[in-house]
Formats: C-alpha cells, sequence, structure tokens
C-alpha cells in the first residue's frame, strides 16, 4: 500500500519569510504596560512594566508614591526588568503622570477590567 500524503513536502517552502526580515512585527517592547492584579478582596496592585531606559525607576516611584499617597515597591523580573508596583488602582493616574512628562499616549498601554 502506498500513501502519498505522508511523502515530506514542505507546502511553504517557497514562500520564505513571511515577516521579511522584520523582527519588530508584533513586538511589546517599546510600550509602557500598566497592568491592575488582584489581590485578597478589595485590595488591588497596580504594576508598571517596559519603562525605557532614560527614566530612573527609584526616581518615578518616589514621585508615584508622593503624588499618588500609597505605597510601592520596585521588583527585578527575568523579562520585564525592572518593575514598579503601586498599591491600589493607580492606573489612570499614572497615566496622566506620565503623558504630563512628555511619555507619548500611544506608547502607553492600559490592561485590566
Amino acid at each position: 500500500m502506498n500513501v502519498q500524503n505522508l511523502n515530506s513536502f514542505d507546502p511553504f517552502a517557497d514562500e520564505g519569510d513571511p515577516l521579511g526580515g522584520n523582527q519588530d512585527v508584533g513586538s511589546q517592547q517599546n510600550y509602557l504596560h500598566i497592568r491592575i492584579q488582584q489581590r485578597n478582596g478589595r485590595k488591588t496592585l497596580t504594576t508598571l512594566q517596559g519603562l525605557p531606559k532614560e527614566y530612573d525607576p527609584k526616581k518615578l516611584l518616589k514621585a508615584f508614591k508622593k503624588e499618588f499617597a500609597c505605597n510601592g515597591t520596585l521588583v527585578d523580573d527575568e523579562e520585564m526588568g525592572q518593575v514598579i508596583q503601586l498599591q491600589g488602582d493607580q492606573r489612570l493616574k499614572i497615566v496622566k503622570f506620565l503623558t504630563e512628562e512628555g511619555i507619548p499616549k500611544n506608547t502607553i498601554k492600559l490592561h485590566g477590567f
């Protein structure tokens, strides 16, 4: 019995690279991600990831804590680098603060609920 479908045939072999060598398609590296995470009960945690290198996360965290009257910390992550965590739902306040500091609003991604 001879089955033709089991031969090694690659239908996409002549297509080449569909991205054309462009590695930035679908990349999330140039965005600021602001997320909210549910803790226990009504408690929430706001995280800020993907901060550009020209901004000092320690100074930014200090300004956030003073401006928003909340506590926060700086966490080292393997994938996203340094992540700023703030207590409570501070997403809209962070967006307003960062846009006033000169970061374009189209580079900020707001996630959650």
